[in-house]
């Protein structure tokens, strides 16, 4: 709100001055804001940018250059935003058919809008590449069925998908192009007549990509736009569970437990079997790189081999599970490698980064690595700072404390340069973890 001081005294708290505006229009161009919602009288009606803005309505009279800067407002194109919605509360149409013309005639280029029938040739191109996808898998009671129904017919629905080659990449590109079009073409008659089974699609594109913890991927990477938008045929707060979606209890204590991997073992569905599995291993691993950089990155690489050889059809399904059941076996296990070296989980950080050099370990031996491990965990949590990653002095101080030790126990000299890299490395991200402490 702007104003002045010849206002009254019950508006001043709020009027706000300039840099207040400016960080305003800073949070509503942040589409993870709160921010959400702006009522606008004049100001940022025209030379305000916010690509994130889906949606204006409108009950100001505008006509001309006005009334194509607001609406511009809202219609560019960002991310999975394919264009902008206008709900027009005066009936501006004919003005703006007017300022469509002037801008015409003074020289504009390029198409102001999207052809309706464009947006539904592109729509129904997409839909038949999801139709045939699922050729030959009947997905009725999708619509005719209940809740518990649509959800029992998840787990079958990406078997189909993933039992084909590059299915689920294929899939999953397929369903955000058609949720773009559709999302143009309604409300044309034909977006109404596959609204139920683009709801089926993009429920499945849901659980395929659907995050689980650990995960990193972008929240944007599951349309949320679409649900909205086809909110008969799938509701627009329903959450798919990608342990209900697949048939299986959420484990109440760890999803490596026995019991849950011989669950996982024992679905008829392999493929998504697998899936599941890559998923809650990554999310792991993920966990572990904040505490264990060496650990994380080696089964990291045990996990991207095997899916690679599940990807190329080198192994078959059955054996793909065997291996990632195994992995997940071998994770459990490594967390209680710290009472068996006699090791806190910071030293065994450090005792790993210094064991991933096998000759290291074959000259000096596991005892000798354990005291050096304690030692090295005293010493960088006695010189971190706050800053220290950003402070050259520091870092340079911190490398001569580590190389100083190494040498103290005789560690490899051949070895040392890249042993102190990755002691660095794993000091930079429990030293993260201590600061919060």
């Amino acid at each position: 709100m702007t104003g002045s001081a010849t206002d009254p005294e019950d508006w001043q708290q709020h009027i706000r001055n300039k840099a207040r505006r400016e960080d305003l229009a800073d949070r509503f161009k942040d589409p993870a804001d709160p921010f959400k919602i702006v009522i606008v009288r004049d100001m940022w009606l025209t030379g305000f940018d916010a690509p994130c803005l889906t949606t204006m309505y409108i009950d100001k009279p505008m006509q001309g250059h006005g009334l194509m800067q607001a609406i511009a407002r809202v219609n560019r194109v960002f991310k999975d935003k394919p264009g902008g919605l206008v709900v027009d509360y005066l009936g501006l149409a004919d003005e703006l058919r007017q300022a469509l013309a002037n801008y015409t005639e003074s020289g504009g280029k390029g198409s102001t809008t999207i052809d309706q029938t464009e947006a539904v040739s592109v729509m129904l191109e997409k839909y038949e590449i999801c139709c045939g996808i699922f050729h030959a898998f009947d997905w009725v009671t999708w619509t005719s069925g209940k809740p518990a129904d649509r959800l029992n017919l998840l787990p079958a629905a990406q078997e189909h998908v993933l039992s084909q080659q590059d299915g689920k990449d294929r899939f999953v590109q397929a369903v955000r192009e058609l949720s773009a079009a559709f999302a143009l073409a309604v409300p044309h008659p034909e977006s109404i007549r596959i609204r139920d089974d683009v709801g089926f699609f993009q429920a499945v594109r849901s659980v395929l990509v659907k995050n689980v913890p650990g995960d990193r991927k972008s929240p944007e990477e599951i349309e949320h736009a679409i649900r909205q938008i086809v909110s008969e045929a799938v509701a627009s707060d329903e959450v798919v569970d990608i342990f209900a979606a697949a048939g299986l209890k959420k484990p109440d204590i760890s999803i490596l437990s026995d019991e849950f991997l011989a669950e996982v073992r024992g679905l008829p569905q392999k493929n998504v079997a697998i899936e599941l599995l890559r998923k809650l291993l990554s999310g792991e691993i993920q966990s572990r790189r904040l505490k264990n950089v060496v650990q994380a990155r080696s089964f990291a690489e045990l996990l991207e081999q095997a899916i690679r050889r599940y990807q190329s059809r080198a192994i078959e399904t059955a054996q793909v599970i065997e291996e990632l059941i195994g992995l997940a076996k071998e994770m459990r296990k490594a967390n209680q490698r710290g009472q068996q070296l006699g090791l806190n989980d910071d030293e065994v950080a450090f005792y790993d980064a210094l064991g991933a050099n096998d000759s290291a370990v074959q000259v000096l031996g596991d005892e000798t690595l354990r005291t050096i491990a304690r030692e090295l965990v005293d010493s960088v949590r006695k010189n971190v700072t706050i800053d220290w990653t950003q402070r050259e002095n520091v870092r340079a101080h911190l490398r001569t404390i580590v190389k100083r030790i190494l040498r103290k126990y005789g560690y490899p000299p051949d070895k040392q340069e890249m042993a102190t890299r990755t002691v660095l490395e794993q000091a930079e991200v429990l030293s993260a973890g201590w600061a919060q402490d």
